[in-house]
């Protein structure tokens, strides 16, 4: 089950870093890009946890790191998702609650705004001035627009798609149908193993 959730993540991220070069990036939108790439993890680590996240938004941002155009040092946008994926897992709503449609929109909007200032601090860091010509207000203020806009679209459906990998998640927790499974089988199995009268209690056929 993890491999499927592993083969789900590579996909999804490949689709939308594949849409965010050819699509996204030649809209020419004033400020900044549409982040779909940041939805994704958004709405993975949303399911599969702090573990899950961080590891989805390392790996996405690298691939952003290496994809072409990329012209920013190796390692800047895989450190923002890698932090942007944990904190979002933080958030994930625990098995047995339901989770508001606000939620992941809310998680969106943090994660806009607090992306878009890590990456300009990042790039500070290492001598990228580029958010000074744009002005990083203006760039705050156009990721989180962009971002809350698409989310409806895009993190809905992949937090569908990663429910659908049931089973156990990226960061250990059991989770899926198969505890219905499971539990039945202890209880028989435990049954087995007293009187009659106490299996006839359980409704554990001899």
């Amino acid at each position: 089950m993890v491999i499927k959730r592993t083969v789900l993540a590579a996909v999804l991220l490949l689709v939308a870093l594949v849409v965010q070069v050819s699509v996204l990036g030649r809209l020419q939108l004033p400020g900044a890009t549409p982040d779909l790439l940041l939805l994704v993890v958004v709405g993975l680590a949303l399911v599969f946890g702090p573990m899950g996240g961080s590891l989805t938004g390392f790996f996405g941002g690298l691939l952003a790191d290496l994809a072409p155009p990329s012209d920013h040092a190796i390692g800047r946008y895989a450190l923002v998702l890698c932090l942007m994926g944990y904190a979002a897992g933080l958030l994930r709503a625990e098995p047995g609650r339901q989770r508001s449609v606000l939620g992941p929109l809310l998680v969106v909007a943090g994660s806009a705004v607090v992306s878009t200032v890590l990456y300009a601090l990042v790039g500070a860091l290492v001598g990228d001035t580029a958010a000074r010509h744009v002005g990083l207000p203006g760039l705050v203020f156009s990721a989180l627009l962009y971002d809350v806009l698409l989310a409806p679209f895009a993190v809905p459906a992949v937090m569908l798609l990663a429910r659908r990998f049931g089973g156990v998640g990226l960061d250990g927790e059991v989770t899926g149908p198969g505890l219905g499974t499971i539990a039945r089988y202890r209880t028989t199995r435990h049954a087995s193993s007293v009187g009659p009268s106490i299996r006839k209690k359980l409704g554990v056929k001899s």
